[in-house]
């Protein structure tokens, strides 16, 4: 294929293990690889020995017999060494070199004729000339001739590691540059992680205790024949648990688990991240039995053939491409399990998701109260409570929140409980934890008094319109102190998790949004900018009243907007309904707004007290505010 993955010497391995044996180093090797670095090695020897040759051994000059004779018979002979008709010497003073060279010599060499017929013992003899045994100009050894010759390779490889490691300092933050292969994820003191650390999704480990069974005993599920999901996808809201399920259900098994998320597979080059899926999967089955978890798995698990972007498009299908074929390939004999999270399974390609695959979805929720109270019970573990602190009230006051959520907010009370000096987490730190959470940080912000005042009626238009309709989440707090980006904050939460609302609850909800702005207008005949996100939230309920949930005669008992935010607004229906559409929104809204000022003329006198109690004191609890308003808080069997 002309798009195949490039060879990679070192495997970049983007996914981490818990759980797997350590990998074997990997070798290190040398730019060029060995054989080059032979070859130059020789190269370098041969010509260090070549220029040593050239230069001779030394500064001896060769000297014809001729001069060597007049040097004898002028008494300027030392001593000599002979071998054969080769003559080394070494003169007594100093003596010019013969010829055109400039300068004097000392030790020389020369050579006897082989038709001399001369004196040479008598002459020496008479000039008392030591003949040696051993030579006057002394031979490098080949030992040192040796290192000689090695000395410009071994700088030469020096110079070439130095800037092997320059060039890759220099393409690490490049977008081809290698990543250092991963260690393996080590085991924390308390052990692996297990099904005792995931609390509030019992009916999700009640799917997944299949694959740990499995897992841990397959015999069983062989002889009868079955075979066990290619792959579980767990789908959910971000921060429900989906990896910490992962993770748990591979401590359960006692298995290697393998985890990545999508996005590390993806490189700027074609048919590396295939490449990557492919590696990830052969290290799976060597130590099979194991699971592979791929994290945001819709970042490459997209539906293919609409129309995407350009350059890394290629990419991203052939990496899916790669993960449909290993994961088609899986028999139960092999033992490895694929599991996979993503918040948008509504996207994903229908190959990944067909049976063989990802053949089993696994919604992942957030938890219910009970749920929330052992997912605090799990976060605070570690944390030192107070005697007599509950948590019952806090996942009671908590709807809606993921174990993400919980997790922080047990941080958030013991930040709290040591900024306040404790040694132990008390009621009070959780409850400033939660309204840190659920309103904001306060904000040392001082406000003209006009501007608090026009703030606690826009606060008690909310909290009053919340009391007084039907079937509304009650009011728990109510306060004008500056939070986040708000001047004021009313929250209101309900007694217990709904799943399901009624257009009478919506419409209660868009009232008391509309509270606060109705409470400037009856108050002082004008509008601000305080009500802005009021107003996103109305516009968002309004919208789904009219185009998805059916709650309006003209437009009908169908989704003229559907909840995918691909599709762009124009688009998802005929324009003559999408005007029908905002045609209803308006009216809803314009019916809403109506009524929340007709409610608070009526109720002026309850409106005022709550402002001016709200001045007084900043901030009203629960008992607090509906007190002030004059009005007995019913509980959720009451109506009114």
């Amino acid at each position: 294929m002309s798009n195949a993955a490039p060879p990679r010497r070192t495997p970049d391995k983007p996914w981490r293990s818990e759980g797997a044996p350590p990998p074997e180093p990997p070798r290190k090797r040398m730019p060029g690889g060995w054989g080059g670095l032979i070859l130059t090695a020789l190269v370098v020897y041969l010509i260090a020995n070549l220029v040593l040759s050239l230069f001779g051994e030394g500064d001896e000059p060769t000297i014809s017999y001729t001069e060597f004779s007049k040097q004898v018979d002028a008494g300027n002979v030392s001593k000599i060494y002979s071998k054969g008709d080769a003559i080394q010497g070494q003169l007594k003073k100093k003596a010019p070199v013969p010829g055109d060279k400039k300068g004097d010599y000392t030790k020389f060499t020369t050579q006897r004729p082989a038709f001399a017929d001369d004196r040479l013992w008598s002459e020496l003899t008479e000039k008392q000339v030591t003949v040696t045994a051993e030579p006057v100009v002394q031979q490098r050894s080949f030992l040192v001739n040796l290192l000689i010759a090695l000395a410009p390779m071994l700088l030469l490889v020096l110079l070439w590691v130095f800037i092997a490691r320059r060039m890759g300092a220099g393409l690490g933050g490049g977008a081809l540059s290698r990543k250092p292969p991963p260690k393996p994820v080590e085991v924390t003191e308390g052990g692996r992680t297990t099904f005792a650390d995931v609390a509030g999704i019992d009916e999700v480990e009640g799917e997944l205790n299949d694959v740990v069974d499995f897992l841990r005993n397959p015999e069983p599920y062989r002889r009868m024949g079955a075979r066990m999901p290619g792959g579980v996808l767990l789908a959910g809201p971000p921060g429900t648990g989906k990896t910490l399920l992962a993770r748990a259900v591979a401590g359960e098994a006692g298995v290697p688990f393998f985890s990545a998320s999508a996005s590390e597979f993806i490189e700027m080059i074609v048919g590396v991240g295939a490449g990557r899926v492919r590696e990830l999967f052969a290290e799976a089955r060597k130590v099979a039995p194991a699971i592979v978890f791929i994290d945001e798995i819709d970042t490459i698990g997209r539906a293919r053939g609409g129309g995407g972007g350009l350059g890394g498009h290629d990419e991203r299908e052939q990496t899916l491409n790669q993960i449909l074929t290993e994961m088609d390939g899986f028999t139960g004999s092999e033992g490895v399990i694929v599991l996979a999270a993503t918040n948008r399974a509504d996207v994903l390609d229908p190959a990944l998701t067909r049976p063989g695959r990802f053949d089993r979805v696994v919604q992942v929720s957030p938890p219910d109260r009970a749920g929330r109270e052992a997912i605090l019970r799990i976060h605070t573990r570690e944390i030192p409570l107070a005697p007599g602190v509950e948590l019952a009230p806090v996942a009671r006051a908590t709807p809606g929140m993921t174990g993400a959520d919980l997790a922080n907010l047990a941080n958030e009370a013991a930040l709290v409980a040591v900024k306040r000096g404790q040694s132990e987490v008390t009621q009070a730190d959780l409850s400033t934890a939660l309204e840190k959470v659920q309103l904001g940080a306060e904000r040392p912000l001082v406000l003209a008094e006009e501007d608090r005042r026009r703030t606690a009626y826009h606060e008690s238009g909310h909290a009053l319109l919340g009391m007084l309709q039907p079937g509304a989440d009650p009011v728990r707090k109510v306060t004008i102190v500056p939070r986040g980006r708000a001047l004021g904050v009313t929250l209101s939460t309900p007694d217990a998790d709904k799943y399901a609302h009624t257009e009478e609850y919506l419409r209660g909800r868009i009232i008391g949004a509309l509270g606060g702005m109705a409470a400037e207008h009856v108050v002082f005949g004008m509008v601000t900018t305080g009500a802005e996100s009021d107003l996103e939230q109305v516009t968002a309920l309004a919208r789904g009243m009219a185009g998805r949930w059916g709650m309006s005669e003209r437009v009908g008992r169908l989704t003229a907007i559907p909840g995918d935010a691909q599709v762009p607004y124009g688009l998802s229906a005929a324009p003559a309904t999408l005007d029908a559409v905002d045609h209803e929104m308006r009216r809803i809204v314009d019916e809403c707004y109506e009524s929340a000022c007709r409610r608070l003329r009526e109720n002026r006198d309850r409106l005022d007290a709550l402002a001016r109690a709200l001045l007084e004191h900043e901030t009203l609890e629960e008992e607090a505010a509906y007190r002030a308003a004059g009005i007995t808080r019913l509980s959720k069997d009451d109506t009114r």
